[in-house]
């Protein structure tokens, strides 16, 4: 089933059910408001929704509406955890190696992850504000999944079974803000601010066959100025899945329903050309492994990163052409209420 929510002046909005072709959408709130409520008794509460589900394809939904992104919050508009892991190693590989740095071999044996707020998650059209372009603006699209509880200790196999829904992120990054930061030995922490998610969430069995081993195997678009710069492959290159980075964060503590994880930036390796340059034709899906190309090839960076009215589009597609979560449609702006 799809789900999203639906701004209704409060912080955490109203709970919809929305139609597997995005196109109708209807309030649940007789089974659940939010979907904080449907998380914590997910085993009474989703059936019912399934229902409602099935009741708005077949067109009998007497309170059905047309689905409207724009009246979206992020799906969980705010959360208990948002835990952002790096599991795409190309990604990692490239940055690196544009400051001629290795990576150490225990990336490769234990996720990367850090952990962002979550008080504050940005609607998937709404603008992303921003004290000043100086901060490098970068976005960085990304596949999430948010979890039911998961008890301390949980293998990888099992902390699948956690799984309740995927959605796709945004979780910009201000780059002239990161080595400062990192310098301190400490983590990010104002330099990644407020994530923005999908319209909409959906559960793992409406993927399909796309869904295997804890990875999904479809191609995550990035548009950027009107202009689509990443065709980004996200299952084969995931070097941990994300039943792997549940289980990194549970090894010492409990994870509570309504947690978030991100996969970091989807990134895909290049391909050598005829004259021995490498290309990267499925592009890119943030600024920075951009930037790294070039400083790779070109001993420095070319692409500037964003700035105030520049537009990012994220979206991905099913197997039938068909968006599955809506798309993320942002403009970066200055600072404002």
């Amino acid at each position: 089933m799809k789900l999203a929510t639906y701004k209704d002046g409060s912080r955490d909005g109203q709970l919809v059910v929305v139609s597997r072709d995005l196109g109708l959408a209807h309030y649940a709130t007789g089974i659940a408001s939010r979907l904080q409520q449907a998380l914590d008794d997910w085993n009474f509460i989703a059936p019912q929704l399934q229902d409602l589900y099935e009741t708005l394809n077949h067109g009998k939904a007497r309170h059905a509406f047309p689905f409207d992104p724009a009246q979206c919050m992020a799906p969980l508009p705010r959360a208990y955890q948002w835990a952002d892991g790096s599991a795409y190693l190309n990604h990692v590989e490239l940055v690196r190696a544009a400051r001629n740095s290795e990576v150490p071999k225990t990336f490769y044996e234990d996720p990367l992850m850090y952990q962002g707020g979550s008080d504050d998650f940005i609607g998937p059209c709404e603008p992303a504000r921003f004290l000043s372009e100086d901060w490098g603006i970068d976005f960085e699209a990304e596949v999430a999944v948010v979890t039911g509880d998961v008890p301390m200790g949980t293998s990888p196999e099992q902390a699948l079974d956690s799984i309740r829904l995927l959605m796709l992120a945004n979780d910009w990054s201000l780059r002239n803000l990161i080595p400062a930061e990192l310098a301190k030995g400490f983590g990010f922490f104002q330099s990644k601010p407020a994530t923005a998610f999908s319209p909409v969430a959906v559960t793992p069995d409406e993927l399909g066959d796309a869904w295997q081993g804890g990875r999904v195997h479809l191609t995550l678009q990035s548009t950027w100025n009107g202009r689509k710069v990443g065709l980004c492959e996200a299952g084969p290159e995931m070097t941990f899945h994300f039943g792997q980075l549940i289980a990194h964060i549970c090894k010492t503590r409990n994870v509570r329903a309504g947690s978030i994880v991100g996969s970091g930036t989807v990134s895909n390796k290049g391909v050598m050309d005829a004259s021995s340059r490498t290309e990267w034709p499925k592009g890119y899906s943030c600024i920075a492994e951009k930037r790294a190309i070039e400083t790779i090839q070109d001993g420095q960076p070319q692409t500037a990163f964003m700035k105030f009215g520049d537009t990012i589009r994220i979206e991905m597609k099913g197997k039938d052409g068909q968006s599955v979560f809506g798309a993320i449609e942002q403009s970066v702006a200055g600072p404002g209420r």
